[in-house]
């Protein structure tokens, strides 16, 4: 089991966190604004359309498909997004890591009215370079996210696609990579590097609107919630700290409303994986009320064992169970007749939805915790940000809690 004190340990978690995760989410704000510089010294300002594409391909892995999800999530499904993982991978030569030799396959209807992007925060995948050249023989537009002087970024100039760099995280990599240094982990804020350079993408190709000032008012926002989460920040003022202690020998259900909730229960279950080495199961309401009752009346349930008088509750661990997280980006809309707001008044959440009281009902009558972490912003830019913070920080937490402690 997690030994809570640990989370209110900064030097340990400190020792702990040999890749420097917790830094790399503090300057997320930092390298939106980086982003969005070099993103408009890169050509993106003086890009002029021609229209809108029919279907914009987001090609990556990691954290980039996420991003792709979310450029699908805000776009509310006016434009096609469709997220490209790869299919295949083969042998990589030498010390590359296995990343290098992944494979992508162009969808059959791709063709001049998509947009194909690119994505890599290495930018040596061949199998990437391969499919801008797929794209180009049959007329797609391209545009390339990666780091400059990479060959990725080199063969976007081949293909004339729109080289925007990736912002790397301002912090020393690892000396050490541990057992499968082929496998590194990801850099856990590298989806802002990738959101980043695609929404402004998006907002000048008309996928979105202009979003540079959301953009901004995002990054604001990540490094006033950077400061809460902070490490030296107790628990009980630490909303990411108090999360991760409360997942500690759970399965988490991340139940979602809305697409931007969707998006942010994905890479929380990524990250979870990633980060914390924990399992974690996601589900979008109503669907998830009859898909997922089951892990609430099984052998995790809270019900299903209603405790064994003759277990040694000090020599033996807690059993295993799951609780639900309810992920919700539900903003009250304004009413009219109530005229302005005050500035200072915090915005208030809308009432929960009929899916969302069902869930509740369900959890209590199976005496399974339900806990709603609900953004309440009504700009979703900013409304992804805060729940993104809040659950990176926590996998982050869990994780190094867990490697302090052992």
């Amino acid at each position: 089991m997690l030994d809570d004190s640990l989370l209110d340990d900064p030097a340990a978690l400190q020792r702990a966190d040999r890749d420097h995760a917790l830094l790399a989410l503090a300057g997320a704000g930092a390298r939106i604004r980086t982003a969005l510089r070099l993103a408009e010294a890169a050509g993106l300002a003086a890009l002029r359309p021609d229209g809108r594409p029919r279907g914009v391909l987001v090609a990556g892995h990691g954290s980039a498909l996420i991003a792709g999800e979310t450029l699908g999530a805000l776009t509310g499904g006016a434009v096609l997004v469709q997220s490209l993982p790869p299919v295949d991978a083969v042998p990589a030569g030498g010390s590359e890591p296995f990343s290098a030799g992944l494979r992508w396959q162009l969808p059959g209807w791709a063709g001049p009215l998509d947009l194909l992007v690119l994505a890599s925060a290495d930018g040596n995948e061949t199998g990437l370079i391969t499919l801008a050249e797929q794209a180009y023989a049959r007329g797609c537009a391209i545009a390339v996210i990666a780091p400059v002087e990479r060959p990725l970024s080199e063969a976007a100039l081949q293909v004339r696609a729109l080289p925007l760099p990736f912002v790397p995280a301002a912090v020393e990599e690892p000396t050490e990579w541990g057992a499968e240094p082929d496998l590194p982990a990801e850099d856990p804020a590298a989806l802002w590097a990738f959101l980043t350079p695609l929404l402004a993408l998006a907002g000048r190709i008309g996928v979105l609107a202009p979003v540079e000032a959301a953009l901004e008012a995002a990054a604001d926002l990540l490094d006033t919630l950077a400061v809460r989460h902070r490490p030296d920040a107790a628990a009980y003022l630490n909303p990411a700290k108090s999360l991760a202690g409360q997942l500690a020998g759970t399965v988490p259900l991340l139940w979602s409303e809305g697409p931007v909730a969707a998006v942010v229960a994905t890479r929380f279950a990524a990250m979870l994986a990633d980060r914390a080495g924990r399992p974690a199961v996601t589900g979008q309401l109503p669907q998830a009320l009859t898909a997922q009752h089951g892990m609430l009346t099984g052998q995790l349930g809270a019900g299903a064992d209603p405790g064994d008088f003759f277990r040694d509750r000090v020599e033996e661990p807690d059993p295993l169970t799951v609780q639900v997280l309810l992920l919700r980006h539900t903003p009250r809309e304004p009413d009219p007749a109530a005229g302005p707001a005050s500035p200072q008044a915090a915005p208030e959440p809308a009432p929960a939805t009929h899916s969302g009281r069902r869930a509740q009902r369900l959890a209590a009558a199976h005496e399974v915790r339900l806990t709603e972490l609900a953004a309440i912003r009504q700009e979703p830019l900013e409304a992804l940000a805060e729940l993104l913070a809040l659950t990176d920080f926590a996998a982050v937490y869990l994780g190094l809690a867990a490697v302090a402690g052992s």
